[in-house]
């Protein structure tokens, strides 16, 4: 664990803070408290390359074989410190003394592990030893890629019953942005389709990093790209509960990491108002 001096913030979401193999703790800017964070990419191995990520030496790949018992050991012990010791008067600031949501993300695509659905019953498990968190949140953090495996279904059926939500990355509508930002070739007709599925399962926000690359922020065509998709999904009443629009709030580890700069907090606000417009609420973070 960390020493008496070392407090959590927000621009540290350093995945071994707490000296374990899959549990994390940060203090989230979107969750206004601690988050518990589950890494299930101990490998660093994610199949995107987001040129914004915070992961160190991130390669190409899939979770690796999760050690359930293991995990089991670490959340169940952490949990234990945050709701009985004395973690939080050590390391979290007072403001941010409450623990909001465990949240699925770490260093790669969390629905790449094959015990997905294991993953999600094990938190249930525990949970349910732990009066003090019955209401807590528990988020997947998700690219969406590989929503259409039936695993990962299962696994966000059971997240429903579990105050589940899942946060569906969704930074650019137009391909070569998309190639651009994410790596990824997947197209908009299977963004679609898997928003399709996961809005059916679980309660589901879009999450979208905007950012300036070489000084200059998303240009009028992704704008519009972007707004016509979110649009449509509206017209055709896909139960989103809204977006999650942000900024970068941490140094990307990314070759491309020198281009990347914040975009002003007027223009973030300005492009969350013409989403507002299409009906949709908006959670904003620069």
């Amino acid at each position: 664990m960390q020493s008496d001096s070392e407090r959590l913030n927000t621009t540290d979401h350093s995945r071994d803070s707490a000296g374990l193999t899959y549990v994390y703790p940060v203090i989230s800017r979107r969750a206004g408290g601690v988050s518990i964070g589950i890494n299930l990419n101990p490998n660093n191995a994610c199949n995107w390359r987001c040129v914004y990520c915070q992961v160190p030496d991130l390669k190409r790949g899939s979770a690796p074989r999760i050690d359930l018992n293991k995990l089991e050991s670490e959340l169940r012990s952490f949990l234990h410190e945050l709701v009985d010791g004395d973690f939080m008067q050590k390391h979290v600031p007072p403001e941010a003394r409450k623990i909001h949501d465990i949240a699925l993300s770490g260093n790669g695509e969390p629905t790449s592990a094959k015990e997905f659905e294991q993953v999600i019953e094990l938190i249930g498990s525990i949970l349910k030893d732990f009066n003090a968190l019955k209401d807590i949140k528990l988020v997947l953090i998700t690219n969406g890629s590989l929503i259409n495996r039936q695993p990962v279904q299962a696994g966000l059926k059971r997240m429903a019953q579990l105050n589940g939500e899942v946060w569906f990355k969704f930074d650019r509508a137009l391909a070569e942005e998309r190639q651009r930002i994410n790596n990824t070739s997947i197209s908009l007709k299977k963004i679609h389709h898997h928003l399709q599925i996961v809005t059916s399962l679980c309660p589901t926000w879009l999450q979208t990093c905007v950012f300036q690359i070489n000084g200059k922020p998303p240009n009028a065509d992704e704008i519009d790209a972007y707004l016509k998709f979110i649009k449509s999904l509206k017209d055709e009443g896909m139960p989103l509960n809204g977006i999650l629009l942000y900024g970068i709030a941490r140094p990307s580890l990314q070759p491309e990491a020198p281009q990347l700069s914040q975009v002003t907090e007027s223009w973030l606000i300005a492009y969350g108002e013409k989403i507002k417009a299409l009906g949709l609420t908006v959670r904003l973070n620069p």
